[in-house]
This record gives C-alpha cells, sequence and structure tokens, in this order.
C-alpha cells in the first residue's frame, strides 16, 4: 500500500492494539486535542503528566472527559519529562511525547546518562513524514533537527531510521536518495562522497532492505522531468520514498519551506532512543501533533 496521505497512516493502526504514551509537560491545548484525538481513535492509551489542575482546567475548555486520560501530577517541566521517561523505563509507557516544555529540556532527559533512553553507541536522530502537495506520495526525510553535520557513520544510522520507517509504512522496497548539491561525485565536496560510499554500501548488501543512489540533488530526487532532461539512469531518481539529507541547515530550510509556503502536512518524531519519540514544536497545530503521534505508534510495533 503505498500511501499519499498522512490520515492513512490511522487505517494501518486500525486492527493493532493499543500503544502507551506518556506525554511530559502536556498542559496546553494543542498536546491534550491531539492525544484526545489519538485516544478517540484509538490507537493509544495515555498518561499525561504536569500540573494536574492546569491539565483539569484545559480539559474542561476543550470538553474533553479527563477521566479518559491518566493523570500524573508535577508541578514543574523539568520533574514532568524526568517522570515521563522513568515512565518508559519502567515499561509502564512504550511512546514519549513533548508537550508544552522546551527542545532542549527534552533532549537532555532523553540523552541523560543516569536516567535517560539511549543504549551505548545509539544514534539519536530525527525523522519527519511529509505530504507535500506537489508530490504524489509521502515523503521521508532526515535528519532536519538533531544532527547538525552528520558524519559517515551517522548518515548510515540516518539511512536505515529512514528505511525502517518506509517498511513501517508499509514500504517494501523504499528508494532513498542521498542528497547533495549535484549528482557528480566531486571529491572536493564531502556530501556527494559520502553519498557515493552509501549507495556502494546498499549495493553490496551492507546497508538492507533499500533501493539507495547518491549523490543526488534534490530535483533529480522527485522530479521525473528533471531526470528525462538531464538523462540520469536511476531507479532512485524522480521517485524517491526518503531523502538524506547532508546537514541540517538544508534539511530544516527544506522542511520550513515547504511547512511555510509549500502546504505541506508532517509528522515529526525522534528515534534512536529505546522508544519512539514525538518531537513537535510547541506552536505545532492538534493535527501535527496527532500525525506525529500515529508514526510513532506505527514504529513501536
Amino acid at each position: 500500500m503505498q500511501l499519499s496521505e498522512l490520515e492513512q497512516i490511522f487505517d494501518l493502526l486500525e486492527d493493532r492494539p493499543r500503544q502507551h504514551l506518556a506525554a511530559a509537560w502536556a498542559i496546553d491545548e494543542h498536546t491534550i486535542e491531539a492525544v484526545n484525538r489519538a485516544v478517540d481513535i484509538g490507537f493509544l492509551e495515555a498518561t499525561l503528566v504536569g500540573d494536574e489542575k492546569i491539565i483539569e482546567q484545559v480539559c474542561e475548555n476543550l470538553d474533553i472527559d479527563s477521566g479518559k486520560f491518566n493523570i500524573v501530577h508535577e508541578p514543574t517541566d523539568a520533574f514532568a519529562v524526568a517522570r515521563a521517561t522513568d515512565l518508559i523505563n519502567s515499561q509502564k509507557c512504550n511512546l514519549l511525547m513533548k508537550g508544552n516544555l522546551s527542545t532542549d529540556k527534552y533532549i537532555r532527559a532523553i540523552l541523560n546518562k543516569e536516567k535517560g533512553l539511549m543504549d551505548h553507541s545509539s544514534v539519536l536522530s530525527h525523522v519527519t513524514v511529509m505530504k507535500i502537495a506537489s508530490y504524489y506520495k509521502l515523503l521521508i526525510i532526515g535528519d532536519v533537527a538533531i544532527i547538525p553535520l552528520p558524519d559517515l557513520k551517522q548518515k548510515i544510522a540516518i539511512a536505515n531510521y529512514l528505511i525502517n520507517t518506509a517498511h513501517a509504512l508499509g514500504i517494501d522496497q523504499p528508494k532513498v536518495a542521498i542528497l547533495a548539491a549535484t549528482e557528480q561525485v566531486l571529491p572536493g565536496m564531502p556530501a556527494c562522497v559520502d553519498a557515493a560510499v552509501i549507495s556502494k554500501m546498499a549495493e553490496r548488501g551492507q546497508i538492507k532492505g533499500a533501493v539507495i543512489d547518491g549523490p543526488l540533488s534534490m530535483d533529480l530526487s522527485i522530479s521525473a522531468d528533471s531526470v528525462k532532461i538531464k538523462g540520469i539512469k536511476s531507479k532512485v531518481a524522480g521517485d524517491a520514498d526518503c531523502i538524506l539529507f547532508p546537514n541540517i541547515e538544508s534539511g530544516n530550510v527544506f522542511y520550513k519551506a515547504n511547512a511555510q509556503y509549500g502546504s505541506s502536512e508532517q509528522a515529526a518524531i525522534l528515534v534512536g532512543a529505546r522508544v519512539p519519540a514525538v518531537l513537535s514544536s510547541r506552536g505545532d497545530s492538534a493535527t501535527t501533533k496527532l500525525y506525529s503521534l500515529a508514526l510513532a505508534a506505527m514504529l513501536a510495533y
């Protein structure tokens, strides 16, 4: 099944058991509304960790029955995210979500060496699934938010995260484009060299479960017209399911430009921790957060 809309993820979750979410400092309307919709759709049970009085008041304002959630009272955002990670480590919950707290506090809790959610040598990264109006299917991209300048080892990890996400969404052999400014293998451009290495690794079976090509420019990754004009022969070019960006600047600009001006919808999560962790902006809509919860639930199986 080739997904073309994010809401189709709900169909994939329909007959699967509910996952249990710990939402850290879940005191804002968008977070509570998104979690409520996920509970109503049927793919989540939810624990809201935060100031109980504020949570109850927000639920009342939204006309939501707070009784459908397990509410764990914590008076500050720092205590709330620490308690939420404890719930994960004690296996009472298997999904994490950022509520109305800053990203740096959320990340620090995940990376905490004693009480965090990372195993030794794991790479924490960010995966986004986007529906762009001008592209006929969902596009899976990374990393646009966590790793500033991934080295080759980190790019290999990101590639595997993109592939795993595609598999979770029902794409058996995703087409992965390793992005650079040009499709030529230019020794003076590290992004081109890394892309060529990763492509050869996939060809030799060192990276499995996908068709990988690179370096590819952005136009050659997703535009069949550009592929035809430039005469490129590639199983990935013009039809990528996944794009691996060479640095955070290029990925973040692509993500935000499409979010602001491209009428795109997105779901965003952290991967590499022991459980999928929703990382949405505090300003994201309830719908974006709902899609992110659905994506996290898919990756929890």
